[in-house]
């Protein structure tokens, strides 16, 4: 990169990790932090951006001990769509108390951050609502939720 990183670089990085991952380069477990900031030339900011921006589209998964990796096949879905589609996994109908995040995080082994922004979707879309004392709640039933 330039010595001024214009706005949206992570951008650029993700996208370059994104293509490595679909042609194969790259399998398994990313270069560290440190590397991809020194082959790319940017702060580790920028880094950890690009690999959240990966996490939550289901491209990538933080594993401790090992750092970042390419999620397992089976995990490849988006995070929203995983959390979109425990709405039917666990039953849920409409008025029910979702998971909180801290459930979330284990189940999908994901920062809080990432839960947390899928979380802010759904509820822009209307899927969920936050009722004070009990936590988020399911609204409506996403498309694909209680059709058998």
């Amino acid at each position: 990169m330039s010595e001024a990183s214009p706005r949206g670089t992570y951008l650029v990085i993700s996208a370059a990790l994104r293509k490595g991952i679909a042609d194969g380069e790259i399998t398994g477990a990313l270069p560290s932090e440190a590397d991809l900031m020194r082959s790319h030339g940017v702060a580790r900011n920028t880094i950890r951006r690009a690999l959240k921006l990966l996490e939550a589209e289901g491209t990538l998964e933080s594993a401790p001990g090992i750092g970042w990796r390419v999620a397992r096949e089976g995990d490849r879905r988006s995070l929203a769509e995983r959390m979109a589609d425990l709405i039917a996994e666990e039953a849920l109908a409409i008025g029910d108390t979702y998971p909180s995040e801290a459930k979330l995080c284990a189940r999908f082994n994901v920062s809080r951050t990432a839960v947390r922004r899928v979380l802010a979707n759904m509820e822009g879309t209307g899927l969920l609502a936050t009722v004070h004392g009990k936590g988020r709640t399911v609204r409506v039933l996403p498309p694909t939720a209680g059709r058998s």
